[in-house]
């Protein structure tokens, strides 16, 4: 491997024009290598092709200037308004320049400057003016104007767009080439630009059809690698370990299905018969359960747990939060306790004393439980199993793999794993992050359960949902408020943001004074106020969105979603799902005076569907994918360039390659050393997982 390679984790102070003052502000956009800046991408281009004269410009359309400077004057109009104003001239007339609220400027601006302006050409009566500037450039003395497509990078203002050019521009100059990463048999197949001009043109492409390319490639560099590791992981649970093997299913397993007081819906019979067929083969069984809030994959996750059980081992089920895990283990106790099943219960709660936790230890430890509930106690020291067989992850998005991985150590064999999430993850979102485990869906619900009647209300009419609400409540129902923020902060931007402590405190002294109220919120302990709520104490809890995974009250019919412009889809339908979960109609109000289209018509979405995948899909293109991609997951690089939606091609394209390459008997050395050279050495993880 070239010098080259090695030089990159260097310190980003030794590129051309940074130095220390400049490396430290670097540190706060997370760049502190050469390779960090490298792959600091734009964020959108501007096209500076063609330079317009100010005798030619016209209102309401963009344009790009240079001229000098003159008249330059600052004003403060108001308390939080101020202003620069300038004559900006070239050979063919002049203009007024103007830039709000950006008293920095005072310093940098001079008399006879020379720049480079883009922005939107507006007018003040007669007189044209720019006062909607997206960027521009101080030119030095003698400097030529550099036409083309331009970069615009993630920026602060003592590093401006004028910084990041010339920098990444001084560090690629001083590069021999960039690392390629790609087999050369794969370049030629796709008819991938090399990583080398990729990585140039991506900065500063000569052409809208060569930034097409750059920005494949690199896309393509992003996906492959992914792809690669995750079928890394799945081939080393296939090749190195040996699980546990079942039988098929016995007498138990059909007796406990008999007894359940529903049918299986077809779905979840199709699931449980995949999760049955993993368990009885020697592979590890490694299986994501999809399905929405209230399709029945608890069901599913016992019966896999009872043919555990059959089988002589033991089961863990590890939910997110105590409450979740005290439902489950009442449930499961109700429903087993005539099988001689032996359940417990393993959480903060029943291990609070140093006597309690030894004997719950001691129990797993001798086989004494056959299935045990809990949270992150079990993945704690002093836990472990005589012959765990299976782990079951409730809502896996908020347990890492490896959490999940110490959990898999707590036994000498090596178990069953099964995870399950109510987050639908779209099919190409499924592919990228979940590769190394088989999928199933559970999309048909269960008879009789009834979709949540959802109404998106104003603030003007906030009163008379809470009159309903009231009328729910003395029909003997239970309901929940929930809020965006737990304290009201000065720094909010929005008009009308209510916390939920103040939400209680109106509501409570209001309109509700004579029924009993709770507040709950993260930052307090909510384990007493949810167990009175679940026993129908309290009829109104006012809450923030510790409430979104695990709630079970069926009497709870109404929820009131405050400021629900502030949440994402998928979390208001997470949310939505706290109600209708008994057989009294149920209903969901999203309050909101937000005036943005965008923010309408995601609630306009959730008014019009009760479709989990729908609303993922859709909050997926409107947010992005986040950290999903993050080294939260797997270990791997955030997704910079991809896009799981725009490039569904380029996806099929990766997995295609990364399968072939995968099967082709990779020296694992050689590809860990690309993703160093490419990603940095944290990222060569992947192929050691």
């Amino acid at each position: 491997m070239s010098r080259t390679v090695f030089e990159l984790s260097d310190s980003v102070m030794y590129v051309k024009g940074v130095g220390p003052a400049r490396a430290k502000a670097l540190e706060k956009l997370n760049i502190v290598t050469k390779r960090n800046l490298l792959m600091h991408y734009p964020r959108t281009y501007e096209d500076h092709r063609r330079i317009t004269k100010i005798a030619n410009v016209k209102v309401g359309e963009q344009a790009i200037l240079v001229g000098r400077l003159s008249n330059i004057e600052f004003r403060e109009v108001r308390r939080g308004l101020s202003m620069i104003t300038a004559t900006l001239r070239d050979e063919t007339g002049s203009l007024q320049v103007i830039w709000f609220n950006q008293e920095y400027l005072r310093k940098k601006l001079s008399e006879g400057a020379r720049l480079v302006v883009i922005g939107k050409i507006t007018s003040r009566g007669l007189f044209p003016e720019m006062s909607q500037i997206t960027s521009f450039s101080i030119l030095s003395a003698g400097e030529i104007v550099h036409l083309g497509i331009m970069p615009v990078y993630p920026a602060t203002a003592s590093l401006n767009q004028a910084f990041f050019r010339t920098a990444i521009r001084n560090l690629l100059d001083s590069m021999p080439t960039v690392e390629e990463m790609l087999p050369r048999e794969i370049l030629i197949r796709l008819g991938l630009l090399s990583r080398d001009k990729a990585v140039r043109a991506i900065h500063f492409p000569a052409s809208p059809e060569e930034l097409q390319a750059a920005r494949r490639r690199l896309a393509f560099d992003e996906l492959f690698t992914i792809q690669c590791g995750l079928m890394l992981l799945k081939r080393r649970v296939q090749e190195e370990q040996l699980g546990i093997v079942c039988k098929k299913n016995g007498e138990l397993v059909e007796k406990v299905l008999a007894s359940l007081p529903f049918s299986l819906t077809k779905d979840q019979r199709k699931v449980f018969a995949e999760v049955a067929r993993d368990m009885e083969s020697s592979m590890p069984m490694r299986r994501l359960v999809q399905g929405d809030v209230g399709s029945g994959k608890t069901a599913v996750a016992m019966l896999a747990l009872v043919k555990a059980v059959e089988n002589g081992f033991q089961g863990a089920f590890m939910a997110p939060t105590e409450i979740l895990a005290g439902q489950h283990y009442e449930t499961f106790t109700k429903m087993l306790s005539g099988f001689g099943i032996r359940v417990g219960l393993l959480s903060a709660k029943v291990t609070r004393t140093k006597k309690m936790r030894e004997e719950i230890y001691r129990q797993i430890s001798e086989h004494e439980l056959d299935i045990v509930i809990g949270t992150h106690a079990l993945i704690q020291e002093g836990v472990q199993f005589a012959k765990l067989g299976l782990i079951i992850t409730d809502e896996q998005h908020r347990f890492g793999v490896s959490q999940r991985a110490r959990l898999g150590k707590k036994s000498d064999v090596t178990p069953d794993m099964l995870v399950m999430t109510a987050t639908p993850i779209p099919r190409t979102m499924t592919l990228t992050v979940y590769g190394d485990l088989e999928v199933s869906l559970i999309k048909e619900m269960p008879p009789g359960r009834k979709p949540v009647e959802t109404k998106v209300k104003n603030i003007r009419s906030r009163n008379k949902v809470y009159e309903f609400v009231r009328g729910e409540i003395l029909k003997g129902r239970q309901a929940y408020v929930v809020c965006p923020l737990i304290e009201h902060s000065d720094s909010e931007r929005l008009s009308y943001v209510d916390s939920a402590e103040e939400t209680f405190e109106r509501l409570s002294e209001g309109i509700f004074s004579d029924i009993p109220c709770a507040l709950i919120h993260g930052r307090m302990r909510s384990d007493e106020v949810m167990e009175k709520f679940r026993a129908g104490e309290i009829k109104l809890l006012v809450s923030t969105t510790v409430i979104e995974v695990g709630v079970d009250v069926p009497n709870a019919t109404v929820m009131v979603i405050e400021n629900a412009e502030r949440f994402g889809l998928s979390q208001l339908h997470q949310l939505r799902g706290r109600v209708g979960r008994g057989a009294e109609k149920s209903y969901c109000f999203l309050i909101s005076d937000s005036k943005a289209s965008v923010a309408k018509s995601r609630l306009d979405l959730m008014e019009s569907t009760n479709d989990g995948f729908v609303l993922a899909e859709e909050d997926l293109k409107i947010r992005g994918p986040g950290q999903f991609f993050g080294e939260s997951q797997h270990g791997l690089p955030d997704l910079k360039i991809a896009n799981v939606f725009r490039d569904v091609e380029t996806l099929q394209e990766a997995r295609t390659a990364a399968e072939k390459f995968v099967a082709s008997g990779l020296d694992l050395e050689d590809f860990r050393a690309n993703l160093v050279a490419v990603y940095g050495e944290k990222f060569s993880q992947v192929s050691q997982a």
